[in-house]
This record gives structure tokens, C-alpha cells and sequence, in this order.
């Protein structure tokens, strides 16, 4: 009898669970994007409509001067209207509520007078709060019989009536900023940190020197202090370009969402730029003053229309923003040999 030959059956590979399947999938990445960008399509409305779509008063600064039966029932009357609380600082006469304009701790100035009331505004300091007391004052005065006198002491040019400019220049160069990075980035890994923050400044220079060329000498839309005002554009966009390198040295790809949020979802809204902070959410009007953004629109504001009461607040703000990520950037690049052994092997010629 033939000798019998048994087959053996293969050997089958192990069974993977829904699970590994799921997280090998190529169609993973494009799914888990796609929820980011939806979560962040709904933030970025979301933020921007909290803050700017119905601007409510909060709690306005106003300088006091002048004392009289009128005036009161005035003023309690116009805060009942607008649903807000006027902060009223006495002044002992019009010069000094005047000097507290320009160094922007008051938004207006009330003259309560016998004969009625005059109210001074400065759309210069915050065009939305002008706004608001321009048109609710004479209202309130009409329903009360009392004569109400609105002036504006710090208009804005009938180019940018609604005091937008700063905030565009602001946006433009908080976006560009850390768009320059993320180029830099995916187009220039072999460049040194030193070099690669010497790159940063160098695109903020002459990012920021057509900023200000577009706004001023080609559309005219606001004059600047136009060296002042390219050095802030300079320090904001390399402010933001640093954010995210720094971010980028321990996120790797991920380094865009927090920057988005952090300078875009949280900062733009929060700036004072296209609503003053007195008609933000309160913690977006407190915020705002200690981000890139709302640091930019400030010095900005200060150096265009107040030029002799100018604040250091803003360029503290921006310095030590771009100070700490450089150095996260410098300190987590000399932690990470691999990282610098990889960029060096990218470049031309290496190995």
C-alpha cells in the first residue's frame, strides 16, 4: 500500500480586533481632522459672536464733573437704559476728566449742569462704547425733558469711521505671523534654532513694513506713526511666530491647534480692537489685555491717537510673549539631539 501523506493546514494569521484595525486605518488621520476642524469651525463662530455680534455694557469709566438734580436723574436713568453700571469718577473740573480721557481711564466725560447735560465721548478710545452713548444719551434726555449735548473730543478719520483699522493691521499680522512659521517649518526644517529665529524676525520686518505701507501710503485708510507702528506690527508677528514654533518643538503636527486657539479663537475676540472691552464678556475684556492680540491693537491705538499719553503695558505684553517662546523653543531643541541629528540630515549635502 502507497504510502499516506496528510496535509497540513496552514498556519491562519491572529485575529485583530475592530480596534487595531481602526487606529491602522489611512482613513484615520482624515477623520480625526475632520472633527478638529469642525470643533474649531464652531469655536472660531462661536468665540466671534459672543464677543462682537450684540455688544452689552458692562461696566463703563466715565469722568464726573458738575453737580445737579438733573444730572443724577440722568445718569440713573441712562444706566437703567443701557442695563450697565457707569463707573463715575469725580473730577474737580473739565481739564483733568479730559486728561483722563487721553490717558484712556475714562470712555467719556458727564457735565452735569443746571441747564442739562453734556456728554463727551472718544471714539478714538473705543468707537462701539461711543457709539452706544451717543445714541442712548439724547434718547434718555428726550424721555426725561432734559437737554443733552453728545460731542466727540477724539474722533476717528472718516477714513476708518468705525475704528477697524487697527483691528485688521492687528489680525494680519497675528495670522501671518505664525502662518510664516508653519512654512518655515515645513519648507525650511535644516535651518539652525538660532537661524530659524533669525528667519522669523526677518520676515516680520518686512511683513510688518507692508502692513503698514498698505494701510497708510497705498489705501490711506488711517495715518500712522509709521516707524512706531512697523515695529509693532514686527514684535506682534514675530510674537506669533514664535508661539507657534515653540508649541511646534513638543506638538510636532498638532502645534496649529493650540496657536489657533490661543491667538485666533481666544485673542482676536478678546483684543478691544473691533469691540472695546467695555461691551466684551468680562473675562474676554481682562484677558484681552495680556494676549498678543489685544497688546497689539493697544500700542497701536496708543501710538496713532494717543501719542503723548502712551502705555508700556502692550510692548511688555509682546516682549515677554516672545521672549518665553523662544526660549521654550532654544531649551526643548537642546533636550531633543534627535531632533537636531534629523534636521541636519535634511539638509543639502548631509551625510
Amino acid at each position: 500500500m502507497g504510502e499516506r501523506w496528510s496535509a497540513a493546514a496552514p498556519p491562519q494569521p491572529p485575529r485583530r480586533g475592530r480596534w487595531p484595525r481602526l487606529t491602522s486605518s489611512r482613513f484615520l488621520p482624515a477623520v480625526v481632522i475632520s472633527l478638529i476642524i469642525a470643533a474649531l469651525a464652531g469655536l472660531f463662530v462661536g468665540a466671534y459672536c459672543w464677543a462682537m455680534a450684540n455688544p452689552v455694557p458692562h461696566r463703563i469709566p466715565v469722568a464726573v464733573t458738575g453737580k445737579s438734580v438733573a444730572g443724577g436723574r440722568f445718569t440713573n436713568a441712562l444706566e437703567t437704559t443701557l442695563r450697565t453700571s457707569l463707573v463715575l469718577h469725580p473730577y474737580p473740573d473739565y481739564g483733568r476728566a479730559l486728561a483722563a480721557v487721553d490717558a484712556q481711564r475714562e470712555f467719556a466725560i458727564l457735565q452735569r449742569r443746571p441747564a442739562g447735560v453734556e456728554v463727551d465721548v472718544a471714539s478714538a478710545a473705543g468707537a462701539s462704547v461711543a457709539r452706544v452713548l451717543g445714541q442712548s444719551a439724547p434718547a434718555v434726555g428726550r424721555a426725561l425733558g432734559i437737554p443733552v449735548q453728545v460731542r466727540d473730543v477724539k474722533p476717528l478719520p472718516a477714513t476708518d469711521p468705525q475704528g477697524l483699522a487697527l483691528f485688521y493691521i492687528a489680525l494680519g499680522s497675528t495670522i501671518l505671523g505664525f502662518v510664516g512659521a508653519i512654512q518655515l517649518g515645513v519648507h525650511a526644517q535644516a535651518l539652525r534654532p538660532a537661524e530659524r529665529i533669525a528667519a522669523t524676525a526677518g520676515y516680520s520686518v518686512l511683513g510688518g513694513l507692508w502692513i503698514c505701507v498698505m494701510a497708510d501710503w497705498v489705501l490711506g485708510v488711517v495715518r500712522l506713526p509709521f516707524v512706531q507702528s512697523w515695529g509693532i506690527c514686527t514684535l506682534t508677528m514675530i510674537t506669533a511666530g514664535m508661539i507657534f514654533t515653540a508649541f511646534h518643538t513638543f506638538l510636532g503636527r498638532w502645534a496649529m491647534l493650540p496657536t489657533w486657539l490661543l491667538l485666533v479663537i481666544l485673542g482676536n475676540p478678546s483684543s478691544g480692537g473691533a469691540v472695546a472691552w467695555p461691551l466684551l464678556p468680562p473675562v474676554l475684556g481682562f484677558l484681552g489685555r495680556f494676549l498678543p492680540p489685544g497688546a497689539s491693537v493697544n500700542a497701536q491705538r496708543n501710538a496713532i491717537y494717543f501719542p503723548h499719553n502712551q502705555h508700556v503695558e502692550p510692548y511688555v505684553v509682546l516682549a515677554v510673549w516672545c521672549l518665553v517662546a523662544s526660549s521654550v523653543f532654544l531649551v526643548w531643541r537642546a533636550r531633543r539631539p534627535a531632533g537636531r541629528a534629523t534636521a541636519q540630515a535634511a539638509r543639502p549635502g548631509a551625510g
